[in-house]
């Protein structure tokens, strides 16, 4: 396979990837969700922001603001660069360390969404735990998270995380047949998404 035909194989798998999100996302999340004039999305780890025109159809109301943050600066000029003259959303995309929300100028809280699309809990427990505490004060008191996962045990960790910093599982959807990721066994794309929402004290 030559490079070219790699890269469109790569293009048409993120394609069908994002289809498939967008009807799961809209299935799972429908149900709990009421009309709202004006949504704010924060998106952890948000990489390139591949998914960020998904999260604004299927989270956002009639209005929506849509903030991406991640630590790696080339993914972040990446998506800065796709979104600069979107109409869809207010949207922008910083460089910023997850671990350390609360110092950030730009951020504010008051998001009604926390989206983390294929955290890494499994791979570094310690610093999710603190991306995920770090998330969730961004949140109203009437906020919701997002999560999607490549692994079973990824998912088994970051859930039972959530639930020790204060969030409640509302809604599951698991999809085994998902794009496969071939450098690890058991590893699929959105293979896990679960939406919590904040436990009520």
């Amino acid at each position: 396979m030559s490079l070219h035909q790699k890269k469109n194989f790569s293009f048409q798998h993120l394609e069908s990837d994002l289809e498939r999100l967008e009807k799961r996302l809209k299935k799972l999340t429908t149900p709990f969700l009421q009309p709202q004039q004006h949504r704010r999305i924060l998106d952890l780890a948000c990489g390139r922001a591949d998914e960020a025109q998904i999260l604004v159809n299927t989270l956002g109301g009639q209005t929506t603001q849509i903030i991406g943050a991640d630590i790696r600066h080339n993914e972040i000029e990446e998506a800065q660069k796709r979104w600069a003259n979107t109409r869809h959303a207010e949207a922008e995309f910083i460089v910023q360390d997850g671990t350390r929300l609360d110092e950030s100028q730009l951020l504010g809280g008051d998001f009604d969404f926390l989206v983390m699309r294929h955290q890494n809990y499994w791979n570094g427990e310690r610093t999710w735990e603190q991306i995920f505490d770090q998330g969730l004060h961004q949140l109203k008191e009437s906020g919701h998270i997002l999560i999607t996962s490549y692994f079973d045990r990824e998912h088994f960790l970051a859930d039972q995380a959530l639930k020790r910093l204060g969030a409640e599982l509302i809604n599951h959807d698991f999809n085994p047949h998902g794009t496969i990721v071939r450098d690890a066994p058991g590893k699929t794309v959105d293979r896990h998404i679960a939406l919590y929402k904040i436990a009520q004290k």
